[in-house]
């Protein structure tokens, strides 16, 4: 009886289920079509994926990886001329694909014969434009396409090499768009055209955000760019909990612009008001030269003046101690963060200028603290609170902060399985036995995929939750800031963030950040393929294909470190996108392109600007470090999105064959 009630129930839902599609697909003729296209999609090649992380702000390389696609676009040159052209043709064509406005600019300077050079880069661009086209469909590639020039760029790519009787036709449009003045309009949306379709998504594996000055700009790009999505870091997130107004956070999130000379990324991109900082720490350390708190530029620092890069030391130091009672604060109200070693304050003996740090006493190398109340060391005095009040407000209140950090919540995630691979920025949490650690909060415990969950929703409800619903939402909001610095969180995996040890002490053993054990085991050639295999079956993927995609932790390449993990199950891509890393780790990052062949890892150099990959046509895709060829072909019908349309193909061959026995009505009939 309750088996034909459950049928019965079933049959019921199907039968709205397939009259929902009904409206979509009205007759035998449009479902028909519709499973006949899907099923041709099915058959084309999987599209180009392509991965890069830790870009820290690092604007001018990441926009020309995106240009040249990790080398995508020259291998398409290379792929359709062979030695028909020679290197120094393939290398100009690259650069005007790269930046074609800026590389047209010199060329039309530079020409005699400007019609005869247009007439031949067009019909080679509109050759690599056939290939790059090739693997999609021509709705897809309409799409794509400028709305100026879509119906010309389709007649054009769309040629028949045997249909000679229409070879005047063609040349005669090519003809014309030099005639009537068209061809540098042209040339450009044909170069940009070939960019949008050399990729077909990009991954970002985590830490867009600081150091670098230029990750407003890459914000603004990837919140347009076609397809894309993005693992957060503990930098993102750090910016995320700054967004929803966590002091802690904020705190953090100027300490760092301020120590790598970026406060202009807050103050001119963001347009948020520092000045009450800047005139409490001038007021507070006006006879501090606060020398600890040197700006690191990796920039021009000849841009700021001496009373400037003063100004800022000075607001560098006091956000500094704001943050350290802040986070003192916190880690009291929450104890099951397990943090007390990082409350250091009250560790300081202000007589003697010592600081005891995990058991050992030493000596500080700055002893002035006008602010700090020795009886209540984390207590923020009334001027500070009055700053951090007004920090607050003023970071709540920047509207595209907030429409960047809506972006990150929507197009993001700590993780993700996305066709038979894991995308993920930092370490699953581990045991020295390669377990998964469990962590506790609020007496209950998570570890592997759970925790990652748990750190992931509480990092939505500290953003979205209403600030009536107080108490849940300061957990998460702390929760946050806990995602940014805490050994036990996957976006982090150190021992400790030794922030107070890198300003006050001068011993260097006393900075070290010791690694999760997560990082020994990879490297471990006995137990590494094992442990990747158990973090992949954990995360629901099949162990025997699929791969690990990791960021965070900079391959120091010089000192003959490799990326490639756990026998070719794990790829680490941090080799220092970012110029603060460079001379670490000797190169200028790694990025991951995997198209329907193969996978492969590509080593950069470190990237030194727009003119002289203009002027000189250089590039900075050194070497493909790590190929892994695919046993077969990958298609459309392999990927996540072909399971996606595999199961509309079964509904639809259900709703052919509801009308065919007349359970449902053609529309009209």
């Amino acid at each position: 009886m309750r088996e034909n009630i459950m049928k019965g129930k079933y049959e019921t839902l199907q039968t709205r289920y397939l009259e929902a599609l009904a409206k979509m697909y009205p007759s035998i003729a449009s479902a028909s079509t519709e499973i006949i296209n899907l099923q041709a999609i099915l058959n084309l090649p999987k599209g180009t994926e392509h991965v890069l992380s830790d870009i820290h702000g690092e604007a001018e390389q990441f926009f020309h990886v995106l240009k040249n696609g990790s080398g995508a676009v020259r291998a398409k040159i290379d792929e359709e001329f062979g030695n028909s052209l020679c290197l120094r043709d393939k290398k100009q064509l690259a650069a005007l694909i790269y930046y074609p406005a800026e590389k047209l600019d010199l060329i039309e300077k530079e020409e005699t014969e400007l019609e005869d050079w247009y007439k031949i880069t067009l019909h080679r661009l509109i050759q690599v434009c056939k290939r790059v086209a090739s693997k999609y469909t021509r709705s897809k590639v309409r799409k794509a396409m400028p709305k100026d020039f879509a119906y010309v760029i389709e007649e054009l790519i769309n040629e028949k090499e045997e249909a000679m009787n229409k070879e005047a036709y063609y040349n005669g449009i090519i003809d014309t768009i030099i005639r009537v003045g068209r061809s540098r309009a042209f040339i450009i949306a044909l170069c940009e055209l070939i960019q949008r379709l050399v990729i077909d998504h990009l991954h970002i594996v985590g830490d867009i955000y600081d150091r670098g000055n230029g990750a407003v700009d890459i914000l603004d790009h990837l919140m347009n760019y076609h397809s894309v999505d993005i693992q957060w870091g503990n930098h993102d997130v750090l910016w995320m909990g700054a967004a929803s107004g966590h002091p802690a956070c904020i705190a953090n999130v100027i300490r760092i612009c301020a120590r790598y000379g970026n406060l202009a990324t807050l103050e001119d991109d963001y347009g948020i008001n520092l000045m009450p900082l800047a005139n409490f720490a001038l007021e507070v350390y006006a006879d501090d030269d606060c020398s600890q708190f040197n700006v690191q530029f990796h920039g021009d620092s000849d841009m700021l003046s001496r009373i400037e890069e003063q100004t800022e030391m000075k607001m560098h130091k006091a956000i500094s101690i704001i943050q350290f009672k802040l986070e003192g604060q916190l880690i009291q109200r929450r104890p099951d963060f397990l943090m007390e070693n990082r409350m250091i304050l009250d560790k300081i003996d202000p007589e003697k200028g010592t600081v005891e740090v995990d058991g050992i006493t030493y000596n500080l190398l700055d002893t002035k603290f006008p602010t700090i109340m020795w009886s209540d060391p984390f207590q923020l005095s009334s001027e500070e609170e009055k700053v951090v009040n007004r920090l607050v407000q003023n970071f709540k209140n920047c509207e595209k902060l907030q429409q960047h950090v809506q972006f990150l919540l929507k197009s993001g995630s700590l993780y993700l399985c996305y066709n038979q691979n894991l995308y993920y920025h930092g370490c699953v949490p581990m045991n020295d036995d390669g377990t998964f650690r469990e962590v506790y909060f609020q007496g209950k415990g998570y570890k592997g995929k759970e925790l990652y969950d748990f750190i992931e929703s509480n990092v939505r409800k500290g953003y979205y939750l209403p600030e009536d619903d107080t108490d849940k939402k300061a957990y998460s909001q702390d929760l946050m800031w806990f995602a940014w610095s805490n050994e036990n969180s996957p976006v982090f995996g150190k021992e400790k963030m030794a922030t107070f040890e890198r300003y006050f002490l001068g011993e260097k053993e006393s900075h070290e950040e010791r690694k999760d054990p997560y990082y020994r085991l990879i490297e471990d050639e006995t137990v590494s393929k094992q442990v990747c295999e158990n973090i992949l079956r954990e995360f629901g993927l099949d162990s025997e294909i699929s791969h690990i995609i990791n960021g965070h932790m900079p391959v120091k390449l010089k000192k003959g470190e490799s990326p490639v993990k756990g026998k070719g199950k794990l790829f680490i891509i941090d080799g220092g996108f970012s110029k603060a890393y460079q001379k670490t780790t000797g190169i200028a990052g790694y990025t991951l392109v995997y198209n329907s062949y193969e996978i492969k890892l590509v080593t950069h150099l470190p990237f030194e600007s727009r003119e002289k990959a203009i002027i000189e046509e250089t590039d900075i895709c050194e070497s493909t470090s790590y190929t892994e060829k695919l046993t077969n072909r990958q298609f459309v019908a392999d990927t996540d999105i072909g399971k996606v349309l595999k199961q509309r193909i079964e509904d639809l061959e259900l709703l052919l064959k509801a009308y065919r026995n007349g359970k449902i009505r053609e529309a009209g009939v």
